[in-house]
């Protein structure tokens, strides 16, 4: 990025703090900022905030004194994003909806608009970091490597693992290097309109929603069989697709033992419409089977590996949701697209989450549990 001064970088701006600070950052660096406000679709039955965040958005492009556009990518959020979550609930997998924005939208559409525009990078209010391992000169065929954000609780690598090289050579993550309360205190320095603004949670079209009240509008309700490991009726649901491996409400126990404690969903049988539990967070005999195998093989469809593949005989981590604990493995490459994860021990994993793969704070890439 020599000669930033006439560089120019399409900056998404949300209308929230992280995206306001980093297009204040970029600008201060010397870019030719411009400020981008991506349009996204929503479902008619929900109140919806949009308009409320792109003039925040606009706010911030005013003050910053830099361009304001707004990019309508509406058709690509329903088709890649909502209506692949929708489908994918309905099959009973467990989809990651933010993996597909960031895939299809913001490092999809957004990107590539934007460079067709005349832009020589974009750059988003994602927590992470792009970097050069072990190398004392650049060449074009220098492999940039994704890296955890500095600020563990609200590093967002996970969410990115399906970037290419492609992609990171034209991307940056002005903020990745700074923990959020310094974000937030650079906002305040900067006296930028939204600094005491809240950060937005969960998934953004959902609104005040709940997802199974959003995928009730989609998915039919059929109440179905609770059962134990053992295969006793101790309860009812209304509806397996609406369930994923590892939850604890949602679903009623009728039958219940002097000494009970909460029970968790350890397996589901879509067919059937039935939901296994117990009070044990792992899966019991007979029931082995949803996303968790013996000796705790996982296998993965659609991996994607950023810089490099990794290698059989090496220990890694990997994440199996957002924030979870990094649990050590091991990768067996199966063929291009399809890998096999070889866990310390049984894990239980719904299919159609991702897994994503790291060596140390190195992002390697993931793919979607079969």
């Amino acid at each position: 990025m020599n000669n930033v001064k006439k560089k120019v970088v399409f900056v998404g701006l949300s209308g929230g703090v992280d995206s306001a600070v980093s297009a204040s950052l970029l600008k201060k660096q010397g870019f030719i900022v411009v400020g981008v406000f991506i349009k996204t679709w929503h479902p008619d039955f929900l109140k919806c905030n949009e308009e409320e965040e792109r003039r925040d958005a606009m706010r911030v492009a005013a003050y910053l004194d830099i361009p304001f556009l707004t990019f309508d990518f509406e058709d690509v959020y329903k088709k890649e994003v909502a209506d692949y979550m929708i489908s994918e609930y309905k099959s009973g997998r467990t989809p990651n909806p933010d993996v597909m924005c960031n895939k299809y939208v913001k490092f999809g559409a957004f990107l590539k608009k934007s460079l067709a525009m005349g832009a020589d990078f974009v750059a988003t209010g994602h927590y992470a970091q792009k970097e050069y391992i072990g190398v004392s000169s650049v060449s074009e065929e220098t492999p940039m490597y994704l890296e955890k954000a500095i600020d563990p609780s609200k590093d967002q690598s996970y969410f990115l693992w399906t970037l290419n090289q492609e992609q990171l050579s034209k991307i940056i993550f002005p903020i990745g290097h700074l923990k959020k309360t310094e974000v937030r205190k650079l906002a305040k320095k900067f006296i930028l309109p939204v600094a005491e603004k809240k950060d937005s949670q969960g998934i953004c079209f959902l609104g005040d929603i709940n997802l199974k009240e959003f995928l009730k509008h989609y998915i039919k309700e059929k109440n179905g069989e609770v059962v134990n490991e053992k295969g006793e009726v101790i309860g009812f649901h209304n509806g397996a697709v609406f369930h994923t491996l590892g939850e604890r409400h949602g679903f009623t126990i009728t039958k219940r033992g002097l000494n009970d404690s909460r029970y968790y969903i350890v397996a589901k049988n879509i067919k059937k419409n039935i939901l296994v539990v117990s009070q044990y967070t792992h899966l019991a005999s007979p029931y082995v089977g949803e996303g968790v195998e013996d000796g705790g093989c996982i296998n993965l469809k659609n991996t994607n590996w950023i810089a490099e593949i990794p290698k059989s005989n090496k220990t890694y981590t990997a994440q199996i949701r957002y924030h979870g604990e990094f649990l050590p493995c091991k990768i067996k490459i199966v063929r291009q697209g399809l890998t096999t994860i070889i866990f310390d021990k049984p894990i239980m994993v719904a299919s159609g989450q991702s897994i994503v793969v790291y060596d140390k704070d190195v992002c390697l890439g993931g793919g979607v549990v079969v």
